[in-house]
């Protein structure tokens, strides 16, 4: 029998602008690999203090839409206290207050329970940084 916990990392890298990852596919990938078609959790977690996981729908534009709430929410300017980086770097470092570094997931029959619209998103907006990591992990 698999283990009822199962953990593998993703490398990435985002290059330098703000972007919307999907890891759907990611994700399903590791589910075929460690779920053996029991239920369960899945935990997407990415380790970075200026980025977080979204679950919308991308390819329709939602994405860029959720960057540009983001500027309009947070602009990149001098207001922000934390002023290394980038100029403005210090709102990526609030995103994750908006856009959380985690989200947990239904696993049903070893396959990802998302709506038909709803994909698994990495949002970085931190243009200095292009190298991630985001730990999946399944419990079931």
């Amino acid at each position: 029998m698999a283990s009822a916990f199962s953990t593998s990392v993703l490398h990435l890298t985002t290059g330098a602008t703000e972007t919307v990852t999907d890891l759907t596919a990611d994700c399903e990938q590791f589910l075929a690999r460690t779920a053996a078609g029991r239920d369960g959790l899945l935990n997407v977690f990415v380790p970075h203090a200026t980025a977080g996981i979204a679950v919308l729908e991308t390819g329709a534009g939602s994405d860029a839409d959720l960057l540009s709430a983001l500027h309009a929410l947070l602009p990149a300017d001098n207001r922000w206290q934390h002023r290394h980086g980038a100029p403005g770097h210090g709102r990526d470092h609030v995103v994750p207050a908006l856009v959380p570094p985690h989200a947990t997931l239904p696993v049903i029959g070893g396959r990802l329970e998302l709506g038909t619209w709803q994909s698994v998103c990495l949002v970085d907006t931190n243009v200095s940084n292009h190298d991630r990591t985001v730990r999946l992990s399944f419990l079931g």
